[in-house]
This record gives C-alpha cells, sequence and structure tokens, in this order.
C-alpha cells in the first residue's frame, strides 16, 4: 500500500487538475450546451432556408407554366399589331411567375402612341394588358427648331407620325401645356367670329401671335399689365364683324399691342410674319 501511494497520489492530483481545469473553462463557450444547441438551431434553420429558397427560384424557372398569350383589353387605336408583338417578343422572358411586369410594362410604355401600359396576370398561362393611347391635339415645334413632335390632352409632348389636321404650337422648351391652355382659351374668345387659331406661337419674350383658319394673323404681343392679352382679343372680336364690314377688303395682319385700339394690314401687302412681335 505504502509504495502504490505515490502513483495514487499522482493520479489523484491530475484528476483534481483536469477537474480545476473544466471548472475553469466552464465559462466558454463550449462547455454551454444551451448556447450550441441554439447556434445550431440558428444554422440548421438559416440551411433549410436557403435550401427552400434554392428549390423554390428553381421550380419557377421550370417550363411547367408557360405564358402562352397576351390579352388586350384595349384594343388600341394608333398601335399596330405588329408593335404589339414586337414589345411582347422583346420583354417577355419567364414563365407566369418569373416574368418581370415592370419589364414588360416599360416595352409598351416605350411604342409610339402609347402614354401608359398596365400588366396584370392571368392564371394560369396569359398576361393582361390595358393601354392608355395619347390622344394628339397639335403638332408641337420647339422655338428655333425644326423638330416636330405632338401634344396630347395633357399637354404631354410625345413623337409619333400623324397625318390629322392640328393646330400647330411652337414655344420655348417646356411650354406646351402653358400653349394648350392657351390654345383653349383663344379659341372660345373667337368663337363668335366662327373662326379658330390653327396656330399659336410664343416667344422666348412671351410674345403671342395667332394665325386663324381663314389665313388671318393676329398679333397679340406680351401680356400687358392695363391691356392683358385676353382683354384686347376680345374687344377685337367684338368690334370686328362692323370693322370688316367697312374695309370690304381682307385683312392679312391684325395688330392688338396696343392699349386703345389695333392696326390692320391689307392682305394685298406682304408682311414679315415671324419678325412681328
Amino acid at each position: 500500500m505504502d509504495e502504490q501511494a505515490p502513483g495514487y497520489a499522482f493520479k489523484r492530483a491530475v484528476s483534481f487538475a483536469h477537474t480545476t481545469a473544466n471548472g475553469r473553462d466552464s465559462v466558454g463557450l463550449w462547455n454551454r450546451p444551451a448556447l450550441l444547441d441554439l447556434v445550431s438551431d440558428l444554422l440548421m434553420l438559416f440551411v433549410a432556408l436557403a435550401l427552400g429558397y434554392a428549390l423554390f427560384i428553381w421550380f419557377l424557372s421550370r417550363p411547367i407554366f408557360p405564358l402562352r398569350e397576351v390579352v388586350v383589353l384595349s384594343p388600341p387605336a394608333q398601335v399596330t399589331q405588329s408593335q404589339l408583338e414586337y414589345a411582347a417578343r422583346s420583354s417577355i422572358q419567364g414563365n407566369f411567375f418569373s416574368v418581370s411586369l415592370d419589364d414588360v410594362r416599360s416595352a409598351f410604355e416605350k411604342l409610339p402612341w402609347v402614354r401608359r401600359a398596365e400588366v396584370r396576370r392571368r392564371w394560369p398561362n396569359a398576361l393582361e394588358l390595358r393601354l392608355e393611347e395619347h390622344q394628339a391635339v397639335a403638332y408641337w415645334t420647339v422655338a428655333d427648331s425644326d423638330e416636330v413632335h405632338l401634344v396630347n390632352r395633357q399637354g404631354e409632348v410625345f413623337v409619333a407620325a400623324s397625318n390629322a389636321t392640328l393646330p400647330d404650337f411652337s414655344g420655348p422648351p417646356g411650354s406646351a401645356a402653358y400653349l394648350l391652355a392657351r390654345h383653349r382659351e383663344f379659341s372660345q374668345l373667337l368663337a363668335p367670329l366662327g373662326r379658330q387659331p390653327v396656330e399659336v406661337w410664343l416667344s422666348t419674350r412671351e410674345a403671342w401671335r395667332l394665325v386663324l383658319d381663314d389665313g388671318m394673323v393676329i398679333v397679340l404681343g406680351r401680356d400687358q399689365e392695363k391691356a392683358p392679352i385676353n382683354q384686347r382679343l376680345k374687344q377685337f372680336v367684338s368690334v370686328w364683324p362692323d370693322t370688316q364690314a367697312q374695309l370690304g377688303a381682307q385683312v392679312a395682319v391684325a395688330d392688338l399691342r396696343y392699349q386703345r385700339g389695333f392696326a390692320l394690314t391689307p392682305a394685298r401687302h406682304d408682311p414679315l410674319m415671324k419678325g412681328v412681335q
């Protein structure tokens, strides 16, 4: 027993040291079973979610939900069938679930005459398309430019080809909506004469000029505080029938830039229309 005591004492010392070391390590991460279980569960959840998402994406990309048709709910008046087919072929990618509706909508809105497009899914294999077309009310020419576009009912400028008979607007960039509003005002004021403005011109100095459907040019000039444009035009309309009867001649230009009257240029003259400010 005495000979084995040192060895026994040695074993006891080692065991005690190990226990003491474990006691010190018990505050570390690897000796916290509950925390390790939580970390493990979180990792498993993350892996499960990643696999589920990958499986979902793979499932959606399978050719089991193909798109077979585009249903146009609002038959267009200006957009052609070939334009619709081109927009569909160039933008529809993927199946019923994976197709990007924003990309499809953007492709159709790039077509001439299309102001707005709405695209929705129709189960199980179609897309619904609703188009809002521009309604052109005038041609538009930017001042000091030869580019001719169109103006819609909302006063927006768009690019498209048209052979329709429409009034011509010309003005500084960004003033199309303003010209459209003033054109409506001028049309109402000229209605008693049975005349309509077929050209509305606004200079960079904010001077106005009209061309009526009978060819007469009305120079309005700039708005004046004491004599606004509408007031001068209304006064001209009220006296013009009697004035025209007294003249007995065709008038080419009526200059309304005066506060208390107007100047007339007979048709036999050849006034410089562009020079009238």
